[in-house]
């Protein structure tokens, strides 16, 4: 059978994946400032799981059945305070720099935000989900080769209901990087405008970042503003993560390191 390879740019294109046929596919959620980069740091840093929700309602609910469990989560961009929860602040933001080893070590968290979280709502019927950043690019990339899934959907997270030039740069470092595996095959334009921006932008990723609506807005607030540097790094970890089918995001497998210790770009 022909392979395929396909990005989604915005929220807007979620709902129709609820209408397709996603047996055989694999889907690879992309939010870059800053949900799937804090997952990958939150289980870096030693978390057991993290659970990703669609509204606080039902994050405040699991957190009543679990008192266990630490709660994530944002609201344009902000920790989720009080005034949300008719109570208690959240444990977290949606900064990744939040997610230290002594706070996480052994945890699972529940999360929740504006996009990250939707986007990995809308396909969970696909087998693998798996959780993308520059952070563990290489892994990833290196993952999807040995499997080679015969359709791949890159979603990228995008902001509000637009598409967000980060994540379309990350969709653009795996297309380019598995094209040879999928270039002969179904490829959507969408996978072709991807894997053409990346080159033009890859050697200056923070200074994209500049020009990029999410991150305007991350560098204008003092608070959040090493944000931006900390997700753009590359090749920081080297594990795959992905969505299981109890709804929880966990570590999926790691690689070796390369012999100088020390993770290398695909």
């Amino acid at each position: 059978m022909t392979r395929s390879i396909e990005v989604l740019f915005s929220p807007v294109e979620f709902s129709a994946l609820s209408q397709r046929n996603l047996g055989r596919t694999a889907c690879v959620v992309l939010d870059i400032l800053r949900a799937t980069t804090s997952m990958i740091t939150a289980l870096a840093n030693g978390a057991e799981a993290i659970i990703p929700v669609g509204e606080i309602a039902e994050a405040l609910a699991i957190k009543q059945q679990r008192p266990e469990v630490l709660l994530a989560g944002e609201r344009n961009g902000l920790r989720i305070r009080g005034d949300l929860t008719g109570g208690n602040d959240f444990d977290f933001g949606n900064s990744p720099r939040e997610f230290l080893p002594e706070k996480v070590r052994g945890k699972t968290i529940v999360m929740t935000t504006t996009n990250g979280t939707r986007a990995l709502r809308a396909c969970t019927r696909a087998e693998p989900v798996l959780i993308g950043s520059f952070l563990n690019l290489r892994a990833t990339v290196n993952w999807l080769r040995r499997e080679l899934p015969l359709h791949l959907i890159l979603i990228c997270s995008g902001t509000h209901n637009q598409a967000a030039l980060e994540d379309t740069l990350a969709a653009g470092a795996l297309c380019e990087r598995l094209w040879p595996y999928y270039a002969s095959g179904q490829v959507a334009d969408s996978a072709e405008i991807a894997r053409r921006i990346y080159p033009l932008l890859q050697t200056d990723l923070l200074g994209a970042m500049k020009h990029s609506r999410n991150g305007q807005r991350l560098l204008g607030h003092p608070e959040l503003r090493g944000d931006v540097y900390f997700c753009v790094q590359r090749e920081t970890v080297n594990f795959v993560a992905g969505l299981q089918k109890d709804g929880t995001v966990r570590k999926l497998a790691c690689e070796a390191p390369s012999p100088s210790g020390d993770a290398t770009t695909v």
